[in-house]
């Protein structure tokens, strides 16, 4: 019994120290993973660590290097600067010393013109007492010539004057009217040389009155409804639309229509049609807007190409370079006191081509010069001179012939004529321009002219009314019998003529007729 209870008990002992070493195994196989996990833990965040100093380190280097590179492009963009600068303040140096020595050339020049002003004055005031003391030589020669006279035909001196002045006017009259008819028989009689010469010079003088343009197109609305849209929100959808089409839009009472001003016709043309396809399409908005106004743009030169294209090919015109091609097209959006630029242009290249062909010259040069004469009319750019001198360069600048750029400069008188071909364009442009219903004027302008032109005639001494008739193309004349003779009634005609060729301004021709009229009355009882 005792026995078994000390085995027990060794047993437990041994049981108790087992587990005791097996709680000291675990804890020290523990406590080893835990410092294994540790240490893991302490190597994970070196990691981490070096890592990160790694990636502030790159970022570091990046930005330092975008710092470079941001002040290497200011550096570049502030020497570019300084380059422009310094270009433009050598130009402006160029200038002045250029301006400089010109001031210095005109200055010389002043001062030689002024050297030689003095010399002529002197001369002048030495051949002024040279003729004074002629003057006076001759005023006492001609007294004493005058007291002989009188003495011999007992006449006063302003008798004499009066019968002489008389008879020097009746002659005059009668060589004038004979060297009148002289000439109208030579012109009747004269060779084919003559007579194209003569009818050239003739029709040279009829040139015509610059042309106004309109500057303003009226869109319709179906109803003012729509007009919110196309202002939009604060105004954006018109701004936009303005600023895309390079017109001004004027949203005002008027009802149902919105007025597109500009002075390209073209621009207006753009607007005009970009109105048109958004109220149909009902989305206005910016980007629409501008979306439009890019497919209409385009579609409009597209469309400026082929009508030139189509008028160069129907008038037979060949070798036009493709630039004129496009400003042919661009005359069908410009116009001239109503009448259409482009109509107006193959009008007198037809007449032209007619009107060479009659004088036996070059038909093709001709109808070229008169389709292209008003071509400086619708280039693009703005400058500071006449429509013709612009046609005339263009013209040049294409390789025209230069019979063609002449004609087109001349057009207008702003150069010299140096071909025949010349005054023919300048007359089919009068003559197209001054038909009956080609063109129209401003009502208030044509009033006033119609006014000026019966005050102008009455202006004169023996008229009794004077009447402005068809649409101001023909004054018509109404003297006093009683005052007027039926000689002085044809002298008359002549002056009110030439006084409006003088005073006034008009297109074509006004056509002077004086009426003289006397009626006498009387009653059978």
């Amino acid at each position: 019994m005792g026995e078994q209870t000390f085995i027990w008990a060794v047993v437990g002992i041994a049981t108790a120290a087992t587990i005791g070493l097996s709680f000291l195994i675990g804890y020290l196989f523990y406590k080893r993973k835990l410092k294994n996990h540790q240490q893991e833990l302490e190597q994970k965040a070196q990691l981490m660590l070096k890592e990160a100093e790694i990636a502030a380190e790159n970022i570091k280097k990046d930005k330092i290097l975008e710092a470079k590179e941001k002040i290497l492009k200011m550096k570049t963009e502030f020497e570019e600067e300084a380059n422009r600068k310094k270009n433009l303040i050598i130009s402006n140096e160029q200038k002045v010393k250029q301006r400089e020595q010109q001031v210095s050339r005109e200055l010389e020049q002043v001062k030689r013109r002024e050297a030689e002003l003095n010399e002529l004055q002197q001369n002048l005031q030495q051949q002024l007492e040279l003729v004074k003391k002629r003057r006076e030589e001759q005023e006492k020669f001609n007294q004493q010539k005058v007291q002989i006279l009188e003495n011999i035909s007992r006449l006063t001196a302003e008798e004499a004057r009066e019968q002489l002045i008389a008879s020097l006017k009746e002659e005059a009259q009668a060589r004038a009217a004979a060297y009148i008819k002289d000439i109208m028989e030579q012109a009747r009689l004269t060779a084919t040389k003559e007579a194209k010469k003569i009818v050239v010079e003739t029709i040279q003088r009829t040139a015509t009155e610059h042309a106004i343009e309109n500057c303003v197109s009226v869109f319709n609305l179906e109803s003012d409804d729509i007009k919110g849209k196309i202002i939009g929100r604060e105004g954006r959808n018109i701004r936009t639309l303005e600023a895309a089409t390079g017109v001004e839009l004027i949203v005002d009472d008027t009802p149902e229509a919105i007025i597109i001003s500009g002075f390209d016709p073209v621009r207006r043309e753009i607007a005009r049609l970009s109105l048109h396809r958004l109220v149909q399409d009902g989305r206005i908005h910016p980007a629409r807007i501008e979306e439009i106004v890019a497919k209409t743009a385009k579609q409009i030169e597209e469309e400026i190409v082929e009508i030139g294209e189509r008028t160069v090919i129907e008038l037979g015109i060949h070798g036009l370079h493709p630039e004129l091609v496009k400003l042919v097209g661009r005359m069908r959006y410009r116009s001239s006191y109503g009448q259409n630029l482009l109509q107006h242009s193959r009008e007198v290249a037809n007449l032209c081509a007619i009107m060479a062909a009659e004088l036996g010259l070059n038909v093709k040069q001709a109808k070229r010069a008169g389709l292209l004469h008003d071509i400086g009319k619708v280039w693009p750019e703005e400058l500071e001179k006449p429509h013709a001198l612009v046609g005339m360069e263009l013209a040049q600048k294409y390789k025209e012939h230069p019979v063609v750029c002449n004609a087109i400069g001349a057009h207008h008188d702003e150069i010299e004529m140096t071909s025949i071909i010349a005054p023919i364009v300048q007359a089919c442009d009068a003559i197209s321009g001054a038909r009956p219903g080609a063109r129209r004027e401003v009502i208030e302008q044509y009033i006033k002219r119609l006014k000026d032109l019966e005050e102008l005639g009455m202006s004169f001494d023996g008229v009794e009314k004077c009447y402005a008739i068809q649409a101001g193309r023909e004054l018509r004349v109404i003297l006093d019998a009683e005052k007027v003779s039926d000689e002085r009634a044809s002298q008359l005609s002549f002056e009110i003529s030439q006084k409006i060729e003088r005073d006034m301004q008009y297109p074509g021709q006004i056509k002077v007729t004086v009426i003289r009229e006397k009626r006498s009355v009387a009653y059978a009882k």
